[in-house]
C-alpha cells in the first residue's frame, strides 16, 4: 500500500483516550456553573411549559432542588423571582422590600449552606407594572438616572440579606458604578459584582418571560439591551464596566454569541460569565425530546463549546444534568 510521506500527523495525538485526555485544552465540571433558579411565594412547585423539566419553585421546593445541585457539586446558584401581580407597581417598590421574596430567599439558603456563593439578579423587570427592566416615562422611554437609583436600593437590600454576588441584568448606563459606590459607602466591600455586560435583546429569552410572567406590556428592550448585529459596542461596554468597578463580566446569550465571548475574552482579564438562556435550553429539551439528538451529547458539547469561547462560569439550566452526567 502507498505510504504518506508526512512529517506530522496530528492524529497520533488522538489514537487514544488517555493522550486525548492528556492534551485537552478545555474541560468542564460543576465547578464552573451557576444554577438559574425560579422561585415564587406559593406552596406548590409549578412547571414551566416552555421549559421541561423546570420549574418556579416554592420555599420547600428550592430547598430540595438546591440541596440536590448541592450534591451533585454545584456551588453558585442565581435567583429569579416571579412576583404577585398585586406587588407589581410602576415604581417597582417591591425590589426593595426588605421582607420581600429575594431577601427572605437569600437568608434562608444562608443559613442552610453558608459557603453557597448566592447570586442575585438586580433588575426592576420582575417588579414593574410595565415589565421592563427600568422605570417607564408617560411617553415609553425608560428612564436611565432614575432607575439607576432604585438598582442601588434592590442591590444593597440583597447585600444586606447576604447575597454574595450582585449581578445588575438591566442595561442601564452607569449602574455598575453606582452599585459599587453604594456597596462600598455602606461597609459591603467584600460584595461582587456580575455585571451582565453584553445582554443583548434576543429572541431566545421567550420562555424566561414566560416563567416569570415579565414580559413588557408594550414595546422591547431594544433602546436598553444591544443590538444583536454588533461586537465593538459589547467592547465599549466591558471598558466601561472595568472602570466602574465590575468584578466579572456577563455575555448573554452564549451559544448564538460564541464570537462575542471569544472577542470579549481578547480585551479584558476579569473572569467571563455566559449564559446559556431559556431559548437555547427548550431548543435542545425539545429536540431531545423527539429523539432528534442526543440530549447528552448535544448538553455537554455545547456547554464546552461556551467554555472553548473563553466563557469561565456559565449559567445554565442544565447545570444539574450536565454535573452529573459529567461524574459518571
Amino acid at each position: 500500500m502507498p505510504r504518506l510521506d508526512l512529517p506530522s500527523r496530528p492524529r497520533r495525538n488522538r489514537k487514544s483516550a488517555a493522550i486525548r485526555d492528556a492534551i485537552r485544552e478545555t474541560w468542564l465540571g460543576p465547578e464552573h456553573f451557576i444554577y438559574p433558579l425560579f422561585i415564587h411565594e406559593g406552596g406548590e412547585d409549578i412547571a414551566i411549559t416552555s421549559m421541561p423539566g423546570k420549574s418556579r419553585l416554592s420555599p420547600a421546593g428550592l430547598l430540595a432542588e438546591v440541596d440536590r445541585a448541592v450534591q451533585l457539586g454545584i456551588r453558585s446558584v442565581v435567583l429569579f423571582p416571579a412576583i404577585d401581580e398585586s406587588l407589581k407597581t410602576d415604581d417597582g417598590r417591591e425590589a426593595h422590600n426588605p421582607e420581600g421574596l429575594i431577601p427572605k430567599t437569600i437568608a434562608a439558603l444562608k443559613a442552610r449552606w453558608p459557603e453557597l456563593m448566592v447570586v442575585t439578579d438586580v433588575a426592576l423587570d420582575p417588579y414593574s407594572s410595565a415589565g421592563h427592566d427600568g422605570l417607564v416615562a408617560p411617553d415609553g422611554r425608560i428612564l436611565n438616572d432614575e432607575t439607576v437609583e432604585v438598582l442601588v436600593e434592590q442591590a444593597l437590600c440583597h447585600a444586606r440579606a447576604g447575597a454574595d454576588i450582585i449581578s445588575p441584568s438591566d442595561m442601564m448606563d452607569g449602574r455598575v458604578g453606582a452599585i459599587r459606590d453604594a456597596l462600598d459607602d455602606n461597609g459591603f466591600t467584600e460584595v461582587s459584582i456580575l455585571a451582565y455586560t453584553a445582554k443583548y435583546a434576543s429572541a431566545f429569552y421567550g420562555p424566561f418571560r414566560d416563567a416569570l410572567d415579565s414580559a413588557p406590556k408594550h414595546g422591547d428592550k431594544k433602546t436598553y439591551q444591544m443590538d444583536p448585529a454588533n461586537v465593538r459596542e459589547a467592547l465599549r461596554e466591558v471598558e466601561l464596566d472595568e472602570e466602574e468597578g465590575a468584578d466579572m463580566i456577563m455575555v448573554k446569550p452564549a451559544g448564538a454569541y460564541l464570537d462575542v465571548i471569544r472577542a470579549v475574552r481578547e480585551v479584558t482579564p476579569l473572569p467571563i460569565a455566559a449564559y446559556q438562556v431559556s431559548g437555547e435550553y427548550a431548543m435542545l429539551k425539545a429536540a431531545s425530546e423527539r429523539g432528534w439528538l442526543d440530549e447528552r451529547k448535544v448538553v455537554l458539547e455545547s456547554l464546552m463549546a461556551i467554555r472553548r469561547a473563553g466563557a469561565d462560569l456559565i449559567l445554565s439550566y442544565f447545570a444539574p444534568e450536565a454535573s452529573a452526567w459529567l461524574a459518571e
